[in-house]
C-alpha cells in the first residue's frame, strides 16, 4: 500500500504493531460530491424573459394595469351597445338585457356602452349624462375621478379569473390597476371643472345591478 495514503500508527497491544488506513479525506472528497451533484440535480434554468421567469418575479399591479387596459378598452370598442337600444330593455328585461349584451358576473352583468349626451350636475367626480332615446327614469352617471372606484373594467372581458392571482389582495389589486391606467390614458387631460353642459361622447361599461342606475366607467371620452 502506498506510503502517502497510510498513517501508521502503532499501538502496543501484545506487542503486535497496527497500521490504520487514512481514509478521511477521501470520504470527505466523496460526501463533496454526492451533494454537488444533488444541487445540479435539483437546479432548474430559467431563461430571463421566458414565462417561468414572469411567473417566479413579484406581483406588480401598476405593471399588470398598464399592459391589460389597451386589450379591455378594443374589448369594450367592440362590444359596447348604444345606451338608446337598449334603455327600454333594461327597464322591461333586465335578465334578457344581461344575456344578450352583458358579461356575466357574480355580481350583476358587466354591460359595455355607448353614447352621446349633454352633461348634467356631477358631485365628487360623477356627472349626470342627458342621452337621447335613453328613458328619463334611467339615470346614467360617468365617472371622471380622481377616484375610480369598481372593478367593472377588470370584470368585463370575463376571462380575468381569481384563479389568475395568488390572493384576493392580488385580485382587487390588479382591478384598481386597471382603473389607474384607464384614467391615466383616458382622463389625464379633461377638465372636469368645465364639464357641465357639453356633449359627451363616452364608450365605456356598468355593472347592471339597478337598471334605472347606470354607473359608466368610462374607457374612451371625447368633449365636444
Amino acid at each position: 500500500m502506498p506510503e502517502e495514503d497510510m498513517a501508521k500508527v502503532e499501538t502496543a497491544v501484545g506487542g503486535a504493531s497496527f497500521v490504520k488506513p487514512s481514509y478521511g479525506k477521501w470520504i470527505a472528497v466523496a460526501i463533496a460530491a454526492v451533494v454537488v451533484g444533488a444541487i445540479v440535480l435539483d437546479t432548474k434554468v430559467v431563461r430571463v424573459g421566458s414565462e417561468s421567469d414572469i411567473r417566479q418575479q413579484a406581483f406588480s399591479p401598476d405593471v399588470y394595469g398598464v399592459d391589460t387596459f389597451p386589450r379591455i378598452r378594443d374589448f369594450v370598442a367592440q362590444k359596447a351597445v348604444e345606451a338608446s337600444e337598449i334603455g327600454a330593455l333594461a327597464l322591461s328585461d333586465k335578465a334578457k338585457l344581461a344575456e344578450t349584451y352583458g358579461t356575466a358576473s357574480s355580481t350583476g352583468s358587466i354591460i359595455p356602452v355607448k353614447f352621446e349626451g349633454v352633461v348634467g350636475e356631477g358631485k365628487s367626480g360623477l356627472y349626470n349624462v342627458t342621452i337621447d332615446g335613453v328613458p328619463s327614469e334611467i339615470r346614467v352617471r360617468v365617472q371622471t375621478g380622481p377616484a375610480i372606484n369598481g372593478t367593472d373594467l377588470r370584470d368585463v372581458p370575463g376571462d380575468i379569473a381569481f384563479g389568475d392571482f395568488k390572493n384576493q389582495i392580488e385580485y382587487q389589486n390588479a382591478a384598481s390597476a386597471i382603473n389607474r391606467a384607464m384614467k391615466q390614458v383616458v382622463l389625464e387631460g379633461l377638465d372636469t371643472s368645465a364639464l357641465t353642459g357639453k356633449t359627451i361622447q363616452v364608450t365605456g361599461a356598468f355593472r347592471l345591478i339597478n337598471p334605472k342606475n347606470w354607473l359608466v366607467t368610462p374607457t374612451e371620452v371625447t368633449v365636444r
